[in-house]
C-alpha cells in the first residue's frame, strides 16, 4: 500500500482539527460520497467538512481529496478547491458541485483526474480492494494561492505557504 500523503515532500507543520458529518475518520464512505458518474452507486457529493484550530496567520484554506490506492502511478485526484477565506471553517455536503454555488465566491476548483472542476465520488475498480480517500484541509499564509489547473501540481505552491493541515480518511471498496 502506498503512502496516503498526496504530497510527501511538504514540510512538517502543526495539525488542526477536521471533522465531517458525512463520514467518520477510517469509516466507509456513504453512498452520497461515492460516484454516480463512474457507476459506483453514488451521488458525487463532496463530504461536509468542518475545521478548527488553524494556526495564527492563516490567510486561506485549500481542500483536496486524493485516492493513493488508485491503479497506476500517482494515485487519483477526486477534488481540489483553493482560496477558501480564512474566516470560513466549514463546507456543506455537496459544495464540490461543478457550478460551485455553495463555495465562497473567491474559491476555485481545479480539474480532478476525470477532467472536470468539481468533486468526483469514490469509485475504485471492482475487485481492486480497499481504497483510502484522503481529505486534507491546508492552512495557508496567503489569501490567494496561484496554481495550475490540476491538483498534482500544487505541491510547490503549498510548500511555500503551508502553516498547518488536517486530514480525514474515508474507505471504500467494491
Amino acid at each position: 500500500m502506498t503512502s496516503a500523503s498526496p504530497f510527501p515532500n511538504l514540510p512538517d507543520v502543526p495539525s488542526f482539527e477536521l471533522t465531517s458529518r458525512s463520514f467518520q475518520d477510517g469509516e466507509t464512505l456513504h453512498p452520497a460520497q461515492r460516484s454516480g458518474r463512474l457507476h459506483a452507486g453514488g451521488a458525487d457529493e463532496s463530504p461536509q467538512l468542518s475545521w478548527s484550530g488553524a494556526p495564527a496567520g492563516t490567510g486561506s484554506f485549500a481542500v483536496t481529496v486524493f485516492d493513493p490506492d488508485a491503479p497506476g502511478a500517482g494515485g487519483f485526484w477526486h477534488w481540489a478547491v483553493l482560496n477558501i477565506p480564512a474566516d470560513v471553517t466549514s463546507l456543506p455536503e455537496g459544495a464540490g458541485a461543478e457550478a460551485g454555488q455553495q463555495l465562497p465566491p473567491s474559491a476555485i476548483q481545479l480539474k480532478n483526474d476525470a477532467g472536470f472542476r468539481g468533486y468526483l465520488g469514490a469509485a475504485p475498480p471492482p475487485g481492486h480492494g480497499r481504497h483510502r480517500y484522503v481529505v486534507t484541509v491546508y492552512a495557508l499564509d496567503v489569501e490567494e494561492l496561484k496554481a495550475g489547473n490540476r491538483p498534482a501540481g500544487l505541491e510547490a505552491q503549498l510548500a511555500k505557504h503551508l502553516l498547518g493541515k488536517a486530514t480525514l480518511t474515508g474507505i471504500y471498496s467494491r
